[in-house]
């Protein structure tokens, strides 16, 4: 019988690449990932066209997102059998930004597996709402183990970021590796990105990485304003 595949699973806040494109792409390569989960991808002018070619300096394709999910997206390596993908827009708040999911089923080895990436409201109540359409979506992806990733606007103490470690395995606090805050990333003292994991999945490792070679601490402060998650997780066949 095959082992369970180990994956390794990147969040990362990318300011719709306003920043460092190169620093950044470099970090994505260096963290050597199977997904990532993206979130402010570009959405407007060829955005298409920018979010490919990040994609390709990490030596990834572009799985799903971006303006259709109005900027969460999901990269992947040509590792990953993608067997369907969806965008989801949530209902907007006059006044608020417009959110959304990007969603897929995958294959990896011989595991599959349901990945979303999130980028959750500033509004403390709209938060809250799409925190239980998020834990839906997931459920209705119809697997036995799923991902989901992102930026929650909220640290581990709020109500939202409770609601999904209470339902999830919150990868941080069950194997804590690398340094935990990721915002701002000139002066880290917050933790608001997060990647969770339905409980049938094995922790590994799971933390903001600090020791990539080739990447420099000016790397990280350059690429975006927010610091990405690394997790490696075993799925089970």
């Amino acid at each position: 019988m095959p082992l369970p595949p180990t994956i390794r699973v990147l969040t990362y806040n990318i300011r719709s690449l306003r920043d460092d494109p190169q620093a950044l792409a470099r970090i994505i390569k260096a963290a050597t990932p199977d997904l990532v989960l993206l979130q402010e991808a570009p959405r407007f002018f060829r955005w298409r066209k920018k979010l490919a070619r990040l994609a390709r300096a990490a030596d990834l394709v572009v799985l799903t997102g971006g303006g259709t999910a109005a900027g969460p997206a999901i990269l992947c390596s040509l590792r990953t059998t993608v067997e369907r993908t969806e965008d989801v827009l949530l209902p907007l708040t006059t006044g608020n930004h417009r959110r959304g999911f990007a969603t897929a089923v995958v294959r990896i080895g011989n595991a599959r597996l349901g990945v979303l990436s999130t980028h959750l409201s500033l509004d403390e109540e709209e938060r809250y709402d799409q925190t239980a359409t998020l834990l839906d979506r997931l459920a209705g992806l119809g697997v036995d183990h799923a991902i989901a990733g992102g930026d929650i606007n909220e640290t581990p103490d709020g109500r939202s970021f409770r609601r999904l470690a209470e339902t999830l395995q919150d990868t941080w606090a069950t194997a804590p590796w690398g340094t935990e805050h990721t915002f701002p990333a000139t002066a880290p003292d917050t933790r608001i990105d997060a990647i969770f994991t339905t409980k049938g999945i094995e922790v590994l490792t799971a933390g903001v990485p600090r020791d990539f070679p080739g990447i420099t601490e000016n790397d990280l402060r350059a690429a975006t304003d927010h610091l990405p998650v690394l997790a490696t997780l075993r799925i089970p066949g």
